[in-house]
């Protein structure tokens, strides 16, 4: 038995995040994490450019601030009604 390792198969040292990335998510999961950040990003921006706080929106969506912030973390889920209530007071 041959206990030779390819350590540069088996170590994430020295790869890019692309690398790894394609290894531990299939195409689809990567396509939809791309999407997830590209709308925080633009949420965050938006919110940022009108000069609304989070209490702000909170206000105007309906929205409560706690759930805004976990949002724009990324820690909610993309199709709920609260990110439709939020798209919708940014206009």
């Amino acid at each position: 038995m041959n206990k030779e390792r390819n350590t540069q198969q088996e170590s994430a040292i020295g790869r890019s995040w692309e690398d790894f990335e394609k290894d531990i998510y299939t195409a689809d999961e990567i396509r939809e994490s791309d999407l997830r950040v590209s709308l925080i990003s633009e949420f965050i921006r938006a919110r940022d450019e009108l000069g609304i706080s989070q209490k702000k929106l909170e206000e105007l969506s309906g929205v409560k601030q706690p759930i805004i912030a976990r949002m724009e973390k990324g820690l909610f889920k993309s199709a709920n009604r609260n990110s439709f209530k939020i798209i919708s007071t940014n206009g």
